[in-house]
């Protein structure tokens, strides 16, 4: 998908999508950072009971202020603590962004159970719900956004709500925070709304760039970059599940021929018709890589007798099928050479494995091109 080509029905459908490991692997890195930003923020509101007892507030709401500071406070440091096993709480940023919100509507409720204009002219406390869907953004995952943004304004209207149908009318006065008025909490909602649409805009944005980061500019497909973030936890996943695991390296042959005789578009269009072929084959939750400039690797959730067989299988269809790189050009056969190996067995990381592969590719092309290779001869 090239940049600007995605009208607005593929940014709703790219916000609600489930993030890739990529996007996990960022998302759980800035749940940690928002940890972090959370720690501060709360013990910076330590202050601002302080700040209003100076100010001359009554001493219910300084009481009211510092309880829910040292409970913020105590609160933070266990987000944090979580928030450090990073990707081990997969629900934790739904968690934390809940907590963030409600905890908002708490305070406003025992504000507004003191003084019910209070409760909803607070601008100091509501912004709270401003920063609580801005961080949302750190998280990179558009679902959290949309709902976390959502979930502020329900609950602000409940509280609002609630406070204009129980409170007398006289108590909608205050001399410390003025009266109230439906149409300033309706321009609330209003702003809340925009937080939440510029928020998700944002959200997209870092999606959008992080995808060309890890994404092949050709095919489509993912690159290097990508196969090194996600690969230590599909490892993990593997190893937690008892999943078999093989990944192997391919190399089409003779590609310099190709690239001769079609140019380099026709060259191009080898690569991505090969990338297309190779995709066919993957089954769910199997995943494929361009590295380099004919080179692609794959890793399938089978045996490594099984993964040769299903290699050997697409090999065999792909030579047997001529492909016309160019408009009026000659049809052009496509083979490729591949090395397997089988995790752990032939290697407990990446690097390993990617080692393994590459020997056994290289052995491919040393006994004549056009076959997959699986084991050390």
């Amino acid at each position: 998908m090239r940049e600007g080509d995605t009208g607005g029905s593929g940014i709703v459908a790219s916000l609600l999508a489930r993030p890739d490991e990529l996007m996990l692997e960022l998302g759980a890195g800035g749940e940690l950072l928002v940890a972090r930003v959370r720690a501060l923020l709360c013990a910076i509101v330590l202050l601002l009971p302080l700040l209003a007892a100076a100010g001359g507030a009554s001493t219910t709401e300084v009481l009211i202020g510092l309880g829910a500071a040292v409970f913020i406070n105590l609160m933070a440091q266990v987000w944090l603590a979580l928030a450090r096993q990073l990707r081990r709480h997969r629900w934790l940023s739904h968690a934390t962004s809940i907590y963030d919100v409600t905890v908002t509507s708490c305070v406003l409720a025992l504000l507004g159970w003191y003084d019910p204009v209070a409760g909803m002219n607070s601008a100091v406390v509501w912004c709270f719900y401003v920063i609580a869907i801005v961080l949302t953004a750190l998280r990179n995952d558009g679902r959290l956004t949309l709902y976390i943004g959502a979930l502020a304004m329900l609950q602000y209207l409940a509280l609002v709500s609630a406070i204009f149908l129980l409170a007398p009318p006289r108590q909608l006065v205050s001399i410390d925070y003025g009266s109230a008025s439906i149409g300033a909490q309706a321009e609330r909602l209003v702003l809340l709304l925009i937080v939440t649409l510029v928020t998700a805009t944002i959200v997209y944005r870092m999606q959008r760039l992080v995808e060309l980061s890890g994404r092949d500019g050709l095919t489509g497909l993912p690159n290097r970059a990508w196969l090194l973030h996600s690969m230590p936890h599909t490892f993990e996943a593997a190893r937690a599940s008892g999943a078999s695991l093989t990944l192997a390296m391919l190399d089409l042959d003779g590609f310099r021929r190709i690239n001769d005789e079609a140019g380099h578009r026709g060259g191009d269009r080898a690569i991505r018709h090969v990338a297309a072929e190779l995709s066919a084959m993957l089954e769910e939750n199997e995943h494929i890589a361009r590295i380099g400039g004919q080179e692609f690797v794959l890793l399938l959730r089978c045996p490594v007798g099984s993964a040769w067989e299903r290699l050997d299988r697409r090999r065999r269809l792909l030579s047997g099928r001529p492909f016309q790189a160019s408009r009026g050009g000659d049809p052009q056969r496509l083979t490729f050479s591949a090395g397997v190996a089988a995790w752990p067995q032939d290697g407990a990381d990446l690097s390993a494995l990617l080692g393994t592969a590459d020997r056994r590719l290289q052995q491919a092309k040393r006994e004549g091109r056009n076959r997959v290779v699986a084991r050390d001869s």
